[in-house]
């Protein structure tokens, strides 16, 4: 059934993504403030000062490296701490596009960790192995193996939801935990990727010294940052042309508003919703790649285990508002609070790292629920112009008057 003039959309994924694109600029500031309110009230009720706090979280991001008026001493610690901001954000820019840009076809991808995954198992393998291939050509090589491990993935998903109609999010949340199994299997102890010289420990064999992205800030030796960002940075580009200056992007976006319209227009559905998955596992697996081949450089079965950087893709996703200047923004975001909250960042006589972990798992969680607060006040805003525009409809149609 398709949907008339000006009505909503007809799948539920692609109502979720027109009522995120829906609110603008002002909506997800704030919602991010006000969650950021409530966390400050979570941080007095344990009896601390939330102002001393968030600076302190603030100072932990390395955000007060752009302030003219930091020493030169804070300086340096600020640099080190923004370079880790800027490392944490980077696989986030890409797992949020995994998630947007299904969002765009109407699909609902929960699956960006399994795709992140299977990236990281690719770069591994690849950047372990041919150890004579030049350097440049090996990270390219492990590169597109990775994205091709994460389309292969979801496309599965997307196959399943074109061929029999199958619910994505539940395909990909069993390919999540058949991704992270796998991993288990693949670095586990007498597993076919498990070290070759310590048999003891459940850890893959270091990539190759050449794999190793270039660091263009910081010292490579204390984890500076490398070039992966703007490989990311380059993706979102590709994300907004692929979406709005390309026939794919029309037809993907084409189904995820009205699939039925755009199966009467002579779009293929089900062939864009393997497409549409496809290149959400191409993002997500890159960004697994960017994470082994800039920093990890090997992969153990607690690393597999413990991620969560698929996961965060989808708040990063809906905070951004499903755009690639809005994912970036949102994965800032993310990344500097993770970074800021650190133990390794945070004094403890201002507020308590093991505590400081949890507080932005609260601001995270606060932020979703206010993201999808603010969907159903969109809902309801829409619903009651269409209550009030059909009331008169109706109040314009003469009364019969019996003979």
């Amino acid at each position: 059934m398709s949907a008339e003039p000006g009505a909503a959309p007809v799948t539920v994924a692609g109502r979720l993504s027109t009522y995120l694109r829906g609110g603008g600029i002002v909506t997800p500031i704030i919602t991010v403030l006000l969650a950021f309110f409530v966390g400050g009230l979570v941080v007095l009720v344990t009896g601390h000062n939330p102002f001393s706090t968030y600076r302190a979280i603030f100072d932990g991001t390395g955000l007060n490296w752009f302030f003219p008026w930091t020493s030169s001493d804070d300086r340096t610690i600020a640099a080190l701490n923004l370079q880790q901001t800027l490392i944490a954000a980077t696989p986030l820019m890409l797992t949020g596009l995994a998630v947007a840009f299904a969002f765009r076809c109407g699909l609902f991808n929960i699956g960006g960790q399994g795709q992140y995954l299977v990236g990281s198992f690719m770069a591994v393998w690849v950047g372990s192995s041919f150890s004579g291939m030049p350097g440049l050509l090996h990270i390219i090589l492990c590169m597109l193996a990775a994205c091709a491990a994460g389309a292969a993935w979801a496309g599965i998903a997307g196959l399943l939801r074109a061929t029999t109609g199958a619910n994505e999010v539940i395909s990909t949340i069993m390919l999540n935990w058949i991704a992270v199994w796998i991993g288990v299997w693949l670095f586990g102890l007498g597993g076919p990727l498990q070290s070759d010289t310590d048999k003891s420990v459940p850890i893959s064999n270091d990539i190759a010294q050449n794999t190793h992205l270039p660091v263009f800030w910081g010292d490579p030796q204390l984890q500076g940052l490398h070039i992966g960002l703007f490989i990311a940075l380059a993706m979102l580009v590709v994300f907004w042309v692929l979406l709005n200056r390309t026939r794919t992007g029309f037809e993907v976006r084409a189904v995820g508003f009205n699939p039925e319209a755009a199966r009467s227009a002579g779009i293929s559905v089900g062939r864009n919703y393997v497409l549409a998955m496809g290149f959400c596992g191409l993002f997500a697996g890159l960004a697994g790649s960017l994470d082994v081949l800039g920093w990890q450089h090997h992969l153990a079965t607690n690393d597999v285990q413990i991620s969560e950087v698929g996961f965060l893709g989808i708040a990063v996703a809906l905070l951004g508002r499903n755009t690639a200047v809005g994912t970036m923004f949102a994965a800032l975001l993310w990344g500097a609070l993770v970074t800021g909250t650190s133990v390794r960042n945070l004094d403890p006589d201002v507020f308590e790292p093991a505590l400081a972990a949890n507080l932005t798992r609260i601001i995270q969680g606060l932020v979703v629920l206010l993201v999808s607060a603010d969907i159903l006040v969109v809902y309801l805003w829409q619903l009651r112009r269409r209550i009030r525009r059909r009331q008169g409809v109706a109040e314009e149609q003469p009364v019969q008057v019996a003979a």
